[in-house]
């Protein structure tokens, strides 16, 4: 699929955003040559190219994205590939765009362990690869092994895992003109019934905190853990819980979620968030880092 002019409200769980000038979503086993056609497509001619999973930690502005946004969720297969030849692990090949919430059955559905954490998280697996995505005190990074990347050569490259390369919210794949196609996760096999448990839990967590409630993207601030505690307890330490711009809102109930109310504009989210920041940094002399991708970049 190949529009112009397509909306990124459709695209991001903020449902907020104005056309993308070009959007490919291309389909199965077509992706990795039809990747390979957009960035050389765009480098060619000079326009900037925005690889997009499940849009949950991005903010599209409402003037929209004057270049080519490749959407992977087409790309979506999971296939367990081989059993590690020490530690017991068993792998799994998962291509970029499944969901991760998907991983997690899978997984539980072959009795493996390890990606329980996954469970009731929005995006895909390639977004929680470039984003080193953390939640319930485990990272993507623990139990990944390759990545297999179309490099800036064009050429289809796979990258064994570097455990020096991958930090809090961190991979080696952001600031790269890259797109991941596939990772090769490490899981143990275990009992079907514990593993299901734990996701129940953490979907229940998710749930209870409002993740679910209204559009938004999660947490909207890195946890920074030199500040002694989450950016959230920050936040509402600074009174700023219920805060509104527009139809955009910091949730009533968790100081890190902004939340679409209904109607709200990117300019509202972003306004809200250059709000706290300014506000944590002349009361508290506290940096509060965005997790979330501006796209493009907003002053």
């Amino acid at each position: 699929m190949e529009s112009t002019n397509e909306p990124l409200s459709k695209h991001t769980t903020f449902q907020t955003g104005g056309p993308a000038d070009l959007y490919s979503r291309p389909e199965g086993g077509a992706f990795p040559e039809e990747a390979e056609r957009a960035l050389r497509d765009a480098a060619g001619e000079g326009r900037p190219l925005f690889v997009l999973g499940g849009g949950a930690n991005v903010l599209a502005a409402d003037e929209g994205f004057r270049g080519v946004v490749l959407d992977t969720t087409g790309w979506k297969g999971i296939a367990l590939a081989a059993a590690g030849s020490n530690g017991g692990f068993v792998e799994l090949a998962v291509q970029a765009g499944a969901a991760s919430d998907a991983v997690a059955e899978f997984a539980a559905a072959h009795g493996l362990s390890g990606a329980e954490f996954l469970a009731g998280l929005p995006g895909t697996i390639g977004g929680a690869v470039w984003m080193n995505a953390r939640c319930y005190g485990q990272s993507l990074s623990d139990i990944l092994g390759e990545v297999v990347i179309l490099d800036e050569g064009y050429a289809v490259t796979v990258v064994p895992f570097d455990g020096c390369a991958y930090g809090y919210k961190r991979s080696p794949y952001q600031g790269r003109r890259v797109v991941i196609l596939e990772a090769r996760l490490r899981l143990w096999p275990g009992d079907e019934a514990t593993i299901r448990g734990k996701m129940n839990e953490y979907r229940s967590d998710r749930t209870a905190k409002g993740h679910f409630s209204y559009p938004s993207a999660g947490s909207v601030f890195k946890n920074n853990r030199a500040f002694g505690k989450p950016a959230g307890a920050v936040i509402e330490e600074l009174g700023l819980r219920g805060l509104q711009r527009g139809g955009a809102r910091v949730a009533d109930w968790h100081g890190n979620f902004i939340i679409n109310t209904g109607g709200a504009r990117s300019a509202d989210i972003r306004a809200l968030i250059r709000f706290i920041q300014e506000t944590a940094a002349a009361r508290l002399g506290i940096t509060l880092e965005p997790e979330i991708i501006f796209l493009p970049e907003m002053p």
